[in-house]
């Protein structure tokens, strides 16, 4: 075996890995005749020392060989995405086949070197927004020791996961490439298949790129369809921060931060009425706002130089500082971002629809990006209704701080509930010819779509599917908008 490794260590691939299903029962070589650990592969053993590799007749196969099979094939969640979930499946299923088929039992494992590839990931089109960020974690913790080279596979492990668009993958590039002291990438990043026929698609980089990125740190929650918790993840994201000046009355830094979205493809609407048909839409990357805009960003914003119409600095019904601006009409957010976007010389603009979605969503296909419900606990809704099977929650009957409930997968808040969010797109009956690039798409009327919800709305209007519209002049104390931004 160590011949077998030398060679494919020498084999010029990043990651090998290893599944040896046979016997290490040998009694004159102490079942070590297939080695143990084997430096820079990752080798998943079919049993330990000293136990029979079985094989199952009516299986066709090994019972590892079997089970090993079973675990590459499952989607969804339980799925064997990374080196790590793969071996505690196999060493679940295993011996329960073997129990199942009256064979002695036997205990496959896997072993990794260094330890950190125990989280590679296997199978990108599987692999959670966790997987990715613990990816994350290790590549930073190598980058931190000096190992520049399995930074570098850690990095291209995340970037294939995430569609071979991340933004802090294609960063770490450039900075490997000169802590190696070349004087240009010497990765670049590696095309993947889409789900969208097929087609291979390469990263974007954005020019926005060349200001550094920061990154800020989350928890996201999952909950069941009586509104329980059963999960809670850690994650992270990355943003840009954009001052807007000074406060007039508190005199302190007005910021509004951007938090990048990297491109990919999803699934949009629902079987329900106007949310269909479902269809497949590949998003550019994109930054979109970490919150709706504030009452202290629309003051700034409002009085910088007219661009076409007057902007009111104070229109807001609900009063505060961190509270999202409301009675905007989708005319004002658009003068909005037309005077932010003269002021600082980048594209920011409404989102489109689907872009809205996708935010939304932050890979998620369940009603809620919190999961198959809703509870007051996790938004600002209408809590005397209910959806599902969630109790009744408090009705605040009016708007609240932006960023006080949990975020999505993204890091953005208050996407359900809160305010209604203008997009750009006009009004559609359905999705019927819709673009499938992630443009808005505009209609000949004057109405215009909004989404998310709001503090008034019942937990149906909350959903992330969900589609509402109103006129372009209309101004409500439940309506408010988020701002995007183009990469490029």
């Amino acid at each position: 075996m160590d011949f077998v490794t030398q060679r494919l260590r020498r084999c010029g691939a990043d990651n090998v890995v290893l599944f040896l299903d046979a016997c290490r029962n040998e009694r004159s070589r102490s079942g070590l005749g297939i080695g143990g650990e084997h430096q820079g592969v990752i080798t998943f053993y079919s049993c330990s020392s000293q136990q029979k590799s079985w094989e199952i007749e009516q299986l066709q196969h090994g019972s590892f060989t079997h089970a090993l099979l079973e675990g590459l094939r499952i989607n969804g969640e339980g799925n064997c995405a990374t080196v790590e979930r793969l071996q505690e499946y196999l060493k679940r299923r295993v011996p329960a086949i073997n129990q199942d088929y009256g064979k002695i039992p036997q205990n496959p494992y896997a072993v990794a070197e260094p330890a950190t590839k125990l989280h590679l990931i296997l199978l990108p089109q599987y692999a959670t927004l966790n997987d990715i960020a613990t990816l994350k974690l290790d590549a930073f913790q190598a980058e931190v020791q000096g190992n520049w080279e399995l930074a570098k596979q850690l990095w291209m492990r995340v970037n294939v996961a995430a569609r071979g668009s991340d933004l802090q993958a294609i960063e770490a590039f450039y900075r490997i490439s000169q802590r190696q002291g070349s004087s240009s990438p010497v990765l670049q990043p590696e095309p993947v298949k889409s789900p969208v026929g097929g087609r291979s698609i390469q990263s974007e980089t954005p020019s926005t790129q060349k200001k550094k990125l920061q990154v800020f740190q989350f928890e996201v929650v999952t909950v069941n369809a009586e509104g329980l918790e059963v999960k809670i993840e850690k994650c992270q994201a990355q943003y840009l921060s954009e001052n807007l000046g000074k406060n007039s009355v508190f005199g302190k830094d007005v910021t509004l931060e951007m938090v990048a979205m990297t491109g990919g493809n999803f699934l949009m609407g629902s079987s329900y009425d106007n949310e269909k048909p479902q269809h497949k839409v590949a998003i550019k990357p994109f930054f979109m706002g970490k919150y709706p805009v504030t009452q202290a960003q629309w003051e700034r914003v409002a009085a910088l130089p007219k661009v076409k119409i007057y902007l009111n600095p104070n229109p807001s019904h609900f009063k505060g500082t961190n509270r999202p601006v409301e009675q905007v009409s989708w005319n004002d957010a658009q003068e909005f971002c037309s005077r932010l976007k003269k002021h600082t010389g980048k594209l920011y603009r409404l989102p489109s629809e689907a872009e809205w979605e996708y935010a939304c969503r932050a890979g998620t296909t369940t009603p809620f990006y919190f999961g198959d419900t809703i509870t007051t606990y996790l938004a600002n809704y209408n809590g005397n209704q209910t959806y599902n099977f969630s109790p009744k929650g408090k009705y605040r009957e009016e708007t609240t701080n932006v960023g006080i409930f949990r975020p999505n997968a993204f890091g953005l808040y208050d996407m359900h509930g809160n305010v209604w969010e203008w997009c750009e797109d006009g009004w559609h009956e359905n999705y019927i010819n819709s673009p499938t690039d992630g443009s808005a798409w505009n209609s000949g009327d004057n109405y215009r779509i909004l989404r998310g919800g709001s503090w008034i709305s019942i937990p149906y209007f909350c959903r992330l599917a969900y589609r509402s519209c109103v006129v372009v002049g209309v101004r409500n104390s439940y309506v408010g908008f988020r701002v995007a931004r183009s990469a490029l």
